[in-house]
């Protein structure tokens, strides 16, 4: 049988849930591999088609989405029409909290999220959906190769009209950061830790300060084209921007908060995921 594979076919930007770190924010480049007879055109599969048809699979079914290992110790679930609840309890006696519509939610049948493991659920039901000279496939999920600082962070953006608007969907970012031309390591390390496993909120958004457990939590929350997202983080994640927290305001927070802490032309550039952000620019001209 013949083989074709598409590297880097498209990168899937999710949030998910872990004993340990809570509410994490993921990117993972996808890579796919068909198995199967040539067709009349002596292909496997139309590259063309491939590009359209699996990236929009993995748009619907994963992109954008909170991942939930529903056999995690205490996860609760609740679906109730139009609306899913999910209560994860964290190793620290945390409680992240989520609401939203269904779809916005990917149940996984799991004590926790794993690549491998994903891209086998995925593999079963993309497999359904393509031609039957098609016998067999494999999904690769993978990080991004980072040689530097990088941090994993959630967020949410309400007047997005796409699935950006999600409360809890994420990405893994890479953070360059220069003093007058110069890239500082010691800054880009400072922050990758400050927002390592971050929820990124505009402060418009918060609409309780809770307590559980002893442990503060913030919960957050907005009605959106999609219908009612909500969700609660321990409020150590969480950090407070003025502004909504699209990639563009994030740099702009970064670079101004440097530029009053530090002298000089301060540059950032601040990814969202892979190979894609923003740049912004604070301080002496």
């Amino acid at each position: 049988m013949a083989r074709l594979f598409v590297n880097n076919l498209t990168v899937m930007d999710f949030s998910f849930l872990d004993v340990e770190r809570g509410l994490v924010g993921e990117s993972w480049i996808v890579d796919v591999e068909l198995i199967g007879d040539l067709d009349d055109q002596g292909m496997v599969f139309d590259f063309g088609d491939v590009k359209k048809q699996i990236k929009r699979f993995f748009d619907a079914q994963a992109d954008h989405r909170l991942l939930v290992p529903v056999r995690s110790p205490g996860c609760r679930i609740q679906e109730d029409n139009d609306r899913l609840s999910v209560e994860f309890p964290l190793n620290s006696g945390a409680i992240v909290s989520h609401q939203s519509p269904p779809d916005t939610v990917l149940l996984v049948d799991s004590q926790a999220i794993v690549p491998d493991q994903i891209a086998q659920q995925l593999q079963r039901q993309l497999k359904t959906l393509l031609p039957g000279n098609v016998s067999n496939l494999f999904i690769g999920l993978r990080p991004e190769k980072i040689d530097g600082p990088y941090y994993h962070y959630t967020h949410g953006l309400q007047q997005h009209l796409g699935q950006c608007q999600r409360i809890a969907h994420g990405h893994r970012s890479r953070i360059e950061i220069y003093i007058d031309d110069e890239r500082s390591q010691q800054l880009e390390q400072h922050w990758a830790s400050r927002l390592a496993d971050s929820y990124i909120a505009t402060k418009s958004h918060v609409v309780e300060e809770l307590d559980c457990n002893g442990i503060p939590h913030t919960r957050l929350a907005y009605t959106a084209q999609q219908g009612e997202f909500a969700v609660s983080v321990p409020s150590s994640q969480v950090l407070l921007i003025p502004y909504v927290s699209t990639v563009e305001n994030i740099a702009r927070y970064l670079a101004e908060t440097i530029a009053q802490q530090q002298s000089g032309q301060v540059t950032v550039r601040a990814f969202e995921g892979v190979e894609k952000g923003a740049v912004a620019e604070a301080g002496s001209d």
